[in-house]
């Protein structure tokens, strides 16, 4: 691990993300990682980041002459995203990812990849409207009646839910034949998933919330 924390971590990317994306991050997850160059995002927004980790081919030269260079962690292979070289780099209790959405299309399905791929690592994914997040074993969202909480298998899973329109029980979710986007909850929710796999998209105001849940 190149970081471990007790605290969870902010992960800045070079996404979408804002300043203020950053610092609501900040303050649910104190301890701030870039990867690659999130690192410059992260400047903006007034944080020296503890840990620059990536392959660094899209690390400015003006960026990293701001950062000490034992906080620049270079890692050369590139089989991997950045985002998948810091998630994998990250030992903590929940990681916040902010900048992995918008921008490029390709970027935000491989992070989508890595979020399943990572599984084992809790990480909430912060988009400008959404959460997104993998569930765990179980979960309790704390959405309101008309909230759309959208489901996305990345491999074959089913469950079972408490607080959905239309509920998920019996249900084989696959990403090639059965999906749940668009569904919406009747008042807060409660997942519980019968194997890794699938994506959660909820609104980013249950952030706070969240945090504590998956914790």
């Amino acid at each position: 691990m190149i970081v471990e924390s007790a605290a969870p971590v902010t992960l800045i990317g070079g996404g979408a993300g804002t300043a203020a994306d950053v610092a609501l991050a900040a303050a649910l997850a104190p301890v701030c990682v870039a990867a690659d160059g999130g690192a410059a995002l992260a400047l903006t927004a007034g944080v020296l980041p503890d840990a620059v980790i990536g392959d660094f081919d899209s690390l400015p030269d003006e960026i990293r002459a701001q950062i000490p260079d034992n906080r620049l962690h270079h890692i050369t292979e590139q089989s991997s995203t950045d985002f998948d070289k810091a998630l994998r780099s990250i030992a903590a209790p929940l990681v916040i990812a902010v900048g992995f959405t918008g921008e490029r299309l390709d970027h935000q399905l491989a992070a989508f990849h890595v979020l399943a791929a990572r599984s084992a690592r809790p990480c909430i994914m912060l988009g400008a409207t959404e959460v997104i997040f993998h569930c765990p074993a179980q979960v309790a969202l704390p959405v309101v009646a008309g909230d759309v909480v959208s489901l996305f298998p990345m491999q074959k899973v089913s469950g079972r839910s408490i607080g959905l329109q239309w509920p998920i029980d019996g249900l084989e979710f696959h990403p090639m034949h059965l999906i749940g986007t668009s569904n919406r909850a009747t008042g807060p929710v409660r997942l519980w998933m019968d194997g890794p796999g699938m994506l959660c998209i909820a609104p980013r105001r249950i952030l706070a919330e969240l945090v504590q849940a998956l914790v």
